[in-house]
Formats: C-alpha cells, sequence, structure tokens
C-alpha cells in the first residue's frame, strides 16, 4: 500500500512537473529589445530634453522615460514572462540589465536620417546603431561581469543567458513611413523605398543571428492613419476617411510595409533555419481597438487625452503634451483629460497604457502571430 501511494506520488511530481514545462516551455531569462517610440523605456530623454509630467502619470507616478501615461506593450510582455521591466541601454542611473536591456529610441527609424534631431526630427539611434550597442553591450558585460564582478554581478546578466536563450524583440518601422508622409510623399513613393528598409532589417537580424541569438518576435507596424498628428499633418490625404474615421491612404503604407515585412521574415527562416521567428500582426490588434473603441469601454479613439486645442482630435502640433506656450500674454498648457484609461491617444502620436495593455492582450496568446504561438513559446516557432 505504502508502495503504490510512493508510486502514484512520484507519477504525479512528474505529470506536475510537465504541464509547468509546458505551460513554459521557453523560459527566456532575458529580453532585448530593438524599435522606436513605441518600446522605448527610456533612451531619448537619456540623450535628449526629458518628457515631462504629465507623462508616467498612471503607472509610475512621474516621467519614466516612456512615451506614454504609463506601460508600454513591451513592459506587459516582460510581465507576463516574469522579467524585470527593461531598462534603457542609455540609462546610466538606477538601470539594471540582470534580464535584458532596451535598446530602442523614440524617433528611431531602419534607415539613418540626415541631419541632427533638430532638423530633422528623428532620432540618431537608428536600427543599425541599436545593434551596435547590442553588440558593445554583449562584449562589455560579459568582460566586467567575468573580470570586476563586484555590484556588476547583481546588475548584469549572467554570460550563459545572455545570448542564445534571450528573446528577440523588434518593434520599428513607424517613423520610416511617417517620415516620408510628412515630407509630403504620396503613398507610392513611401512604398518604393520599403524593399530598402527590408533589406535593413534582414541584415539587423542577420547580426543578432550571427552572434547566438535564436528567438525573434517580430511586431508588423500600427495604423498611422488612426493617429490625430498624421491626420493633422496631412489633411489632404485624410480627406478619405473610413467608417471609423481613420485616413485610408494613410493606413495603405503600413498595410504595404507588413506585407513586405511578413514576407521578410518568411525569407529569414528559410535562410536562418536554427532560429524560431514569430511575426505579430500589431496592425490587427491596433485597428481592433479602433474600431471597438467604444463598445470596449473607451472614448473616442481619435482624440487626444493629453494635448491641446480642442476640435475633433484635440491635438495642436505647436502645444503638445505637457508643454506651455505663452500666447498673446496667455499661458496654453497641453493638459491630460481627466481618465487617461478610457483614451485609446495619449498625446497624438502615442497610446495610453490601456491601449497598450489591450493590445497586449490581443497578441500573448499568439492568435494574431504567424505561427499561431503564444509569446511564451516563441522559441518553439523554429522551423514553422
Amino acid at each position: 500500500m505504502a508502495i503504490n501511494k510512493l508510486i502514484a506520488f512520484v507519477v504525479l511530481l512528474v505529470v506536475l512537473q510537465r504541464v509547468r514545462s509546458d505551460d513554459s516551455p521557453c523560459g527566456f531569462p532575458a529580453i532585448f529589445n530593438f524599435g522606436d517610440s513605441y518600446s522605448d523605456t527610456g533612451a531619448f530623454p537619456a540623450l535628449f530634453p526629458a518628457v515631462q509630467p504629465p507623462y508616467g502619470r498612471t503607472f509610475f507616478g512621474m516621467p519614466a522615460g516612456r512615451q506614454s501615461d504609463g506601460r508600454l506593450t513591451i513592459d506587459f510582455m516582460a510581465q507576463s514572462l516574469g522579467l524585470r521591466y527593461l531598462s534603457a541601454y542609455l540609462d546610466s542611473l538606477g538601470s539594471n540589465f540582470t534580464q535584458g536591456a532596451n535598446f530602442a529610441s523614440a524617433a528611431g527609424t531602419i534607415r539613418r536620417v540626415n541631419g541632427s534631431l533638430w532638423t530633422s526630427g528623428y532620432s540618431p539611434i537608428s536600427l543599425d546603431v541599436q545593434i551596435w550597442q547590442f553588440q558593445q553591450f554583449i562584449n562589455r558585460s560579459q568582460f566586467v561581469y567575468n573580470n570586476i564582478g563586484g555590484i556588476y554581478r547583481e546588475i548584469l546578466p549572467k554570460p550563459e543567458n545572455l545570448v542564445s536563450k534571450a528573446l528577440y524583440t523588434f518593434d520599428i518601422g513607424a517613423n520610416d513611413l511617417a517620415m516620408g508622409y510628412l515630407d509630403n510623399m504620396t503613398t507610392e513613393q513611401v512604398e518604393a523605398y520599403v524593399p530598402d528598409l527590408m533589406e535593413r532589417l534582414a541584415s539587423a537580424i542577420q547580426t543578432v543571428y550571427n552572434l547566438g541569438g535564436r528567438y525573434f518576435w517580430v511586431h508588423n507596424t500600427g495604423t498611422l492613419g488612426c493617429l490625430p498628428y498624421a491626420l493633422a499633418y496631412r489633411p489632404d490625404l485624410a480627406a478619405e476617411k473610413d467608417v471609423i474615421g481613420c485616413s485610408v491612404a494613410l493606413n495603405a503604407g503600413p498595410r504595404f510595409f507588413n506585407a513586405r515585412l511578413k514576407e521578410t521574415v518568411a525569407r529569414l527562416r528559410v535562410a536562418l533555419p536554427e532560429a524560431a521567428f514569430t511575426y505579430v500582426d500589431v496592425y490587427t490588434a491596433m485597428y481592433r481597438l479602433m474600431s471597438q473603441a467604444k463598445k470596449i469601454g473607451f472614448a473616442d479613439p481619435l482624440r487626444v487625452c493629453c494635448g491641446y486645442g480642442g476640435g475633433e482630435y484635440n491635438f495642436n502640433k505647436d502645444i503638445g503634451c505637457g508643454v506651455k506656450v505663452e500666447v498673446n500674454g496667455t499661458v496654453r498648457e497641453g493638459k491630460s483629460c481627466e481618465d487617461p484609461s478610457k483614451s485609446v491617444s495619449w498625446d497624438g502620436v502615442h497610446l495610453t497604457e490601456a491601449a497598450y495593455k489591450f493590445i497586449f492582450h490581443q497578441i500573448v496568446d499568439g492568435a494574431l502571430s504567424d505561427p499561431p504561438v503564444p509569446l511564451r513559446r516563441a522559441c518553439q516557432a523554429k522551423g514553422q
């Protein structure tokens, strides 16, 4: 009788262990992220003027390097994997890289930009620079961890967790499209340089692969034509709207980009068979949010929460969120709405924490991914 109970107990332990293993088979020890403002957790304000209140008001209670009132999709992703929020590689104060690092920069692009931030409006931390930073991070962190040790072993990743076991996330390309549209290009002109963007992105991923990276989670780009700033800057292209008020023309570029991106990821699967690639359809998640906003508790998805000017979008490009401007002796300020959780658009360019959380829940289970694997199983996308 005692032997039978012991056998039953051992079997139960094996079953439970298998369930735990099946539930989270990848066990990613770290995330390394590359992208733009939709996933930047502090690089941009470490280089340029820091974001001011009311940014960060919802979750952090203060500006926290994010272009939002709170957390971003990448924050929810890290949390779901049991990892800490990613510190920006360029943030020297209080950073902890034990479970990864974030190389994304607000205003970041796939292609390098001509001119400085002040002349172009875009960050010099393009994707190739982010990849260089990643290479530097690997080399320096391994050396410091092994040769200096001490406090650094508490804030740097263990060398064995550094490259091959980590998840690599890419969320970039929106600014490359916006750059063309805001330079008065047509959709056809924007589409003409998308193949070059794909070559550069593929090259960046190839570099990470050559360094040992094997698990890639690649976001497509969102609904540019549903963002108030794009609608305000290109009223000519915003003239033709769909049923929810988004610009048909301004959404054509992202759809073209996303189709080419999916093809690029498919080619990378063939070229790099030892890697696992997951293509994630953020565009559909974001459009679903826009189209269902009022049904699921949001207000007008095209109206800015933190802005100034009223009107259709409550957006004024000269008086942004947290900005004070004196006009004819009167101070005008881009203020936050009372309850950001009811808004989709935070500042006309970026989304609210509530919107990012909705998008996270749309993509985390793999329903919008190719192959349809959940985030925690992204390592199993190999060969699919």
